[in-house]
């Protein structure tokens, strides 16, 4: 399986031009998004072997990741 990132536009791209108005006026969105891009960039870093550590810090991580794209998606369908 190739590895990839999981940019949330990527993952959402019918909400791109929501996505980019959250980031820049909602101060939470913004914070929540930059989290979410630093563990998923930690991710790919680790399945690509760069940086080693053990299976259930991977998966408390990608639960993590999930559990920010849910509630960012929640915050976009309330701001459509």
């Amino acid at each position: 399986m190739p590895l990839t990132h999981h940019p949330l536009t990527q993952e959402f791209p019918e909400y791109k031009d929501i996505i980019h108005a959250l980031k820049l006026s909602n101060n939470y969105f913004h914070h929540l998004m930059e989290r979410y891009e630093v563990i998923d960039k930690q991710i790919y870093r680790i399945q690509s072997g760069e940086e080693p550590t053990s299976d259930e810090y991977v998966n408390h991580l990608g639960k993590e990741r999930l559990m920010l794209k849910d509630l960012m998606k929640k915050i976009i369908i309330e701001n459509k």
